[in-house]
């Protein structure tokens, strides 16, 4: 593939610029990736005047600003936000110069050293580069009317997007709407504070709003895949929405403990609301419905939940349910459906991802293909340390929807060791070996299809090495993957569990004709927007409110057959009964449900990062303790819940400041008027 490069002779004094709060590097080169390839556009050499003359050079150079954008699946390794390894959902014993989430919790992160955290530079630069089109785009005089809308839909999108990064890790950022600011001017021209919270979210919120009008509803194409849509531009105005109707960002108890005291240093203004405003939720459900409503070219919903049908192999709904609609056939009940695959098959490449409509927007992801390798066993090239927590696998239930804490007699729970003693196949293609613990039968589909245990089987069934495949996999102390056998101490999974959420059966890193299925990453789910819904009607309270979506009036209320409409669809696709009408009645009940389903649902999908944070719940959730196996111990002791023996469980910072990431140190000491975040 082509590196497509600008003259950085003609150019450098043009965009060399130090400008509110950003440290602007010149646009060196439109390097193409993936789902941007601008192969095709241009390969010579050109002035940044002669980019302006030509539609083709200046989309070059649109696509170009995205080199600056994150592999949103780079959750793990040298990611751009800190991610799953930064709450209660994963742990590793891995270096924290490559595993910087963990290394954020730990302290190892700060304003003065963000590492691959610190995008503050290049977010910026990516806005710079859309101004600079805005700006000149009326230069090239071969549009045509529907090329130069559909440009400047998606150079819209593109900086919004930038914006919205930064908002989200950052904070309060600072708006610089169209322009493009001079270089070489006095410190006072670059002195500028930051925006509002509020004021944040209205300009991203209305600048996805245009973007969206001229977009494609999704794209479905191989070479189109992942860019900017209709549905992408919506569905991150209902995750802002959302966010900001919550405790943290709407004036509840949250905002006023964390942020009571934060206030702009220019006008003595509060960062962040401190009054709350009902109807921002009833803003957030409608930003959710009109995806749920949204229909394509032929009138037929643009979304809806991936399913796979069921087949011979997939178990009967169990019978004891208090749910009178769970047998129905789905969307209205569970039947009908293999849950197991209906999810797995969404993450580990089985399902077509460019097909899937569940995908509102998604792209592929050498990062998550790649990061597959850390939970693999060493046993199949395998670096083996990418931990899900034990607070993770409780958050499971049983298969008929119960607690583990109340499990029924149809399907207990039991942490007694004693485990299975027949192998049987629970889904097509899923098997649960002998000797599983007791604890680990009984689950819920989406557990298996994420969660890998110890006497867990791993099929590896790309290579030809006999050695190398259908493989079971133990995590006790002197199993060839436990604690005492493995060559590289970091390489174990210390709580006992790794992710199998992404692994398809025949990925393998190891044997003859070893390969991996490329992966694809879901930046944005169906799922997330019916949860979403659902959570934005029930926390109406006994409110109406009416709200304007796209030029018409509609009315939201706390409509219990809404809640339970959209909720259960998630629900019944992993295969569990939804809510009943005497549980919805129960706002602060159908709030823990909706809590706990999106722990489970999205586990590593970088939803819990924020989740947390926006409900109020960061503190409390993440002092609780690590808690695993004892996999310091052989298999008679192993079953245990144990604090796992690495000194980073102590090490785990938790603390307010941490709400948001710094804004980095050298940007906040050069502008009087600018404020870092509290605490930093």
């Amino acid at each position: 593939m082509k590196n497509m490069k600008i003259n950085m002779k003609n150019i450098r004094k043009a965009f060399c610029v130090k400008a509110a709060c950003l440290v602007l590097a010149v646009a060196g080169c439109l390097s193409s990736c993936d789902y941007l390839s601008i192969d095709d556009y241009t390969d010579n050499d050109l002035a940044i005047d002669t980019i302006f003359t030509q539609k083709r050079y200046i989309e070059a150079y649109m696509w170009g600003a995205t080199k600056y954008l994150p592999d949103e699946g780079a959750l793990f390794g040298n990611p751009y936000t800190p991610g799953p390894m930064a709450t209660d959902e994963g742990f590793c014993e891995y270096g924290t110069s490559e595993f910087q989430g963990m290394g954020y919790v730990l302290g190892d992160r700060n304003d003065n050293n963000l590492g691959s955290l610190d995008n503050w530079h290049a977010w910026y630069q990516v806005i710079r580069q859309c101004n600079t089109i805005f700006s000149r785009m009326d230069e090239a005089r071969d549009w045509t009317i529907s090329e130069r809308a559909r440009i400047e839909s998606n150079t819209r999108f593109i900086r919004a997007y930038a914006y919205y990064l930064l908002l989200m890790n950052h904070g309060p950022i600072v708006l610089l709407g169209d322009e493009v600011v001079e270089n070489n001017e006095a410190i006072e021209y670059y002195d500028r504070p930051r925006d509002l919270y509020d004021d944040c979210v209205e300009y991203i919120c209305t600048e996805l709003e245009e973007a969206s009008k001229n977009l494609a509803i999704r794209e479905e194409t191989l070479t189109e895949f992942g860019r900017p849509t209709k549905g992408a531009a919506l569905g991150l105005v209902a995750r802002l929405r959302l966010q900001h109707a919550s405790d943290m960002f709407n004036g509840g108890n949250s905002a006023r403990v964390y942020f009571g005291n934060w206030t702009r240093k220019v006008d003595g203004q509060h960062y962040i609301q401190q009054t709350y405003d009902a109807r921002r939720w009833a803003v957030a459900a409608a930003a959710c419905k009109r995806l749920i409503d949204l229909r394509d070219d032929v009138g037929a919903k643009a979304y809806e939940l991936h399913t796979v049908p069921k087949d011979n192999k997939t178990p009967e709904l169990s019978k004891n349910t208090a749910d009178p609609d769970y047998n129905n056939t789905f969307p209205d009940g569970a039947d009908g459906i293999d849950p197991f695959h209906s999810y797995a098959d969404m993450f580990n490449a089985e399902t077509v991802a460019t097909v899937n409509k569940e995908y509102i927007w998604a792209r592929n992801s050498s990062a998550t293909t790649n990061y597959t390798r850390h939970v693999f066993p060493n046993a199949n090239g395998g670096y083996n340390g990418l931990c899900v927590t034990q607070k993770i696998v409780d958050a499971y239930e049983m298969f008929d929807g119960r607690s583990t804490g109340n499990s029924s007699e149809e399907y207990p729970y039991s942490e007694e060791p004693d485990g299975t003693t027949t192998r049987r196949e629970l889904y097509s293609g899923y098997w649960l070996n002998t000797n599983v613990c007791n604890m680990y039968v009984n689950r819920e589909a989406r557990f298996y299809a994420s969660i890998g245990f110890s006497e867990c089987y791993w099929e590896m069934a790309s290579t030809t090495d006999a050695t190398q495949k259908n493989l079971t996999v133990t995590y006790y102390s002197d199993s060839p993957n436990g604690k005492d056998l493995v060559t590289n101490a970091a390489q174990y999974p210390i709580t006992g569990y790794v992710l199998r959420k992404y692994v398809h059966p025949n990925d393998a890193w190891a044997g003859d004709a070893a390969r991996r299925l490329a992966k694809s990453y879901a930046m944005i789910r169906y799922a997330e927007i019916l949860l979403s819904y659902a959570e934005a009607l029930n926390q109406l309270g006994n409110g109406s409110y009416t709200v304007e979506v796209n030029g018409e009036q509609q009315t939201f209320t706390r409509d219990l057959n809404e809640i339970k409409w959209a909720f259960n669809q998630v629900r019944y696709r992993a295969g569990l009964p939804g809510m009943t009408d005497a549980e919805v009645v129960n706002a602060e009940l159908v709030l823990e449900k909706i809590k706990r389903e999106r722990m489970v649902e999205f586990l590593f999908e970088n939803q819990r990062y924020y989740d947390v944070r926006r409900w109020g719940d960061y503190e409390s959730s993440e002092s609780e303790t690590i808690i695993g196996m004892n996999t310091s111990a052989t298999k008679d002791a192993y079953y245990q819940r144990v604090v796992p023996g690495s000194s980073r469980i102590a090490r785990r910072i938790v603390d307010r400041k941490m709400i948001f990431l710094p804004i980095p140190k050298t940007e906040t000491k050069r502008l009087p008027s600018f404020d870092q975040n509290p605490g930093w």
